[in-house]
């Protein structure tokens, strides 16, 4: 829910899009895969694993506003209101028909499934991260979408949230949207704000003490800004480089 109640989208989207292949220049060997599901094509256990996550991160508080006991149901009404986009740690030897004998610079389309792509593993062993995305306002202005991105700990410092961050600009538009917005990135959140600086993303607001969240230190808790933060997805001619 949201000040506007259950916002949905008022037009219908393709489903599922296309599951692309994305690299880091860190490590050209290693390729992600991220796919597209919805709560009815989201494996059960994936989703628990992600609320699991999420918990973690909530209880954490410092990323996102919720606070307090977040469960499997508030989770699913949150993360899979609309479309869910999952990263997952792919075998090069599943990818060999996409590469045609070359590493790909630049996104590229694959056939590979999710359970393909998982290849007998738990998820918490081939799972980079995910995120939702879906209208931030109702009706007339819900071509604009908001989205959360969520990586594991284990996963963090990797370059996997920049490659969730470049597929973001790549199905964003796909499913329709013609913006973005972000409501609420804590100014705390320096790793962020650069990263959607360098993606194209403009600061439009701040918002003075937006957060109440927990200090670094553990020690008690603090009134922290916010950025609002756009990014319009007119004209945009080319596809986001890999990482």
């Amino acid at each position: 829910m949201s000040a506007y109640g259950t916002v949905t989208r008022t037009w219908t989207a393709t489903f599922p899009l296309s599951s692309t292949i994305w690299t880091t220049s860190a490590n050209p060997q290693k390729h992600i895969t991220i796919h597209h599901l919805r709560l009815d094509s989201a494996p059960p256990e994936l989703v628990k694993f992600l609320s699991t996550v999420f918990a973690e991160e909530v209880a954490d508080g410092r990323t996102y506003p919720q606070e307090g006991f977040f469960d499997l149901q508030a989770f699913e009404n949150y993360f899979l209101a609309e479309d869910l986009l999952v990263g997952i740690l792919t075998s090069d030897s599943l990818l060999q028909r996409d590469f045609r004998g070359s590493t790909p610079s630049n996104v590229m389309e694959t056939t590979v499934s999710i359970d393909e792509a998982r290849n007998g593993r738990t998820w918490e062993e081939c799972v980079i991260g995910c995120y939702y995305v879906k209208p931030n306002y109702p009706g007339r202005s819900s071509h604009i979408c908001n989205a959360g991105f969520l990586v594991p700990p284990i996963r963090r410092k990797g370059g996997f949230g920049s490659i969730l961050a470049k597929s973001y600009l790549h199905y964003a538009p796909k499913l329709g949207y013609r913006a973005s917005v972000f409501n609420l990135v804590y100014v705390n959140n320096d790793a962020s704000m650069r990263l959607w600086e360098r993606l194209g993303f403009t600061k439009v607001g701040r918002i003075p003490q937006a957060g109440r969240l927990r200090r670094k230190d553990g020690k008690g808790e603090e009134y922290v800004d916010a950025f609002v933060v756009y990014k319009s997805f007119i004209d945009e001619e080319q596809e986001p480089n890999a990482v």
